[in-house]
C-alpha cells in the first residue's frame, strides 16, 4: 500500500508565512505520496475532526506547516498512534521544531522532509501528557510552565501589537510590574518542593518563547522532564535573570531550582494559568507524565 499522506496548511502561522508557503508544500509532497489529502480548519475541534477522518481510511503522515501552535494541535491527533508528524516550521517560535533538530528556515525544512518521506525515515520521541479528570488527557511537545512566564504568554496572545517576537518583550514589561511570587508544591517521582515561586517550567524539550531554553538539558528521548524552578525573587532581581535565559546560565542562579522527574504535580493558586507548547491548558493543580516515545516524528 503505498504512502498516504495529509498536508494541514495553518495560513495565519509566522504573520502569513505559511500561507505564503503552502502552495511549494503541497507539489514537493504530493510528488512523494500516493494519495494526499488537504486539511483547512477554522478552529482545533474541525482540525482534529478533519485528522480522525484521515486517521479512519488510514494514514501513514501528517505534514503540518506552521508553528508551535499548529504542532500542538497535530500532536493531540497523533500521540500513541503510528501517524508520523512531519513540520514544516513556518510561525513565531518553531521551539518544537528546534528541539527535534529540524533547519529552522522553511525551504530547507521542506527538503529534508521530502527526504525523510522518500526513504520513510522516522523516529519515535517523547511527549508530555496534562491528565485532567474533567478533560481527559492533553499532550504538550516542548514545555509547560506557570507562574509569570505563562502570565506573560496570556498577555502576549492579548496583544494586537506589535507584531513579531517584540509583542513577548513587551508583555514581559508589563508583567514584570505586577510580579508576585505564590507558595507552589511541586511534587514528583524524584522529591517534593514546597516555595514561593516565581515560575515553574517542565521541559520534555529545551525550549519556549522562541528559543528560550528554560530546560536546558531537556531532551525528548530520555523518558524525563527537565522541572526549572525560579523561587521568590524581586522585580530587580528577575529582571537580572531573564537576559540569563536566552544562555541556560539562569540554571546557576541561587533562587533557581531543577529537578529530572518523570511524573510531576504543581498545586498552587488557582488563579495561575497553565500553558504548554505556548496555547493555554487551564489553571492549577495540574498533573504530568512523560511518556516515552509517544509521537513518531518524521525525519
Amino acid at each position: 500500500m503505498g504512502r498516504r499522506v495529509a498536508l494541514a496548511v495553518h495560513p495565519d502561522s509566522g504573520q502569513g508565512a505559511a500561507a505564503r508557503m503552502a502552495g511549494t508544500v503541497a507539489e514537493r509532497v504530493r510528488a512523494e505520496a500516493d494519495r494526499l489529502a488537504l486539511i483547512t480548519a477554522s478552529s482545533a475541534e474541525e482540525f482534529r475532526q478533519r485528522v480522525s477522518e484521515c486517521r479512519a481510511s488510514g494514514l501513514d503522515a501528517l505534514v503540518v506547516v506552521g508553528g508551535d501552535g499548529a504542532a500542538h494541535q497535530a500532536v493531540q491527533c497523533c500521540a500513541e498512534t503510528e501517524v508520523a508528524v512531519g513540520l514544516v516550521p513556518s510561525g513565531t517560535g518553531n521551539d518544537f521544531a528546534r528541539a527535534l533538530g529540524i533547519p529552522q528556515h522553511p525551504l530547507v525544512a521542506l527538503d529534508a522532509l521530502v527526504s525523510a518521506l522518500r526513504h520513510d525515515r522516522r523516529r519515535r520521541v517523547d511527549l508530555g501528557r496534562v491528565d485532567d479528570a474533567m478533560s481527559g488527557a492533553r499532550w504538550f511537545g516542548t514545555v509547560l510552565c506557570t507562574g509569570f512566564d505563562a502570565a506573560v504568554n496570556a498577555r502576549a496572545n492579548s496583544m494586537r501589537r506589535p507584531r513579531g517576537p517584540r509583542r513577548y518583550d513587551m508583555a514581559v514589561v508589563r508583567e514584570l510590574v505586577s510580579l508576585r511570587p505564590r507558595p507552589v508544591v511541586v511534587d514528583t517521582d524524584a522529591g517534593r518542593l514546597t516555595v514561593e515561586a516565581t515560575l515553574v517550567a517542565v521541559g520534555n524539550t529545551a525550549y519556549y518563547g522562541g528559543g528560550i531554553p528554560i530546560c536546558p538539558a531537556a531532551t525528548c528521548d530520555d523518558g524525563m522532564f527537565d522541572v526549572t524552578v525560579v523561587g521568590p525573587v524581586s522585580r530587580l532581581s528577575l529582571a537580572r535573570i531573564l537576559p540569563r535565559l536566552r544562555s541556560g546560565t539562569h540554571v546557576d542562579h541561587p533562587a533557581v531550582h531543577t529537578v529530572r522527574a518523570s511524573r510531576v504535580r504543581l498545586e498552587g493558586s488557582a488563579d495561575w494559568p497553565v500553558f504548554a507548547d505556548g496555547d493555554p491548558v487551564g489553571t492549577l493543580p495540574v498533573r504530568l507524565t512523560c511518556v516515552p516515545g509517544a509521537l513518531s516524528v518524521l525525519g
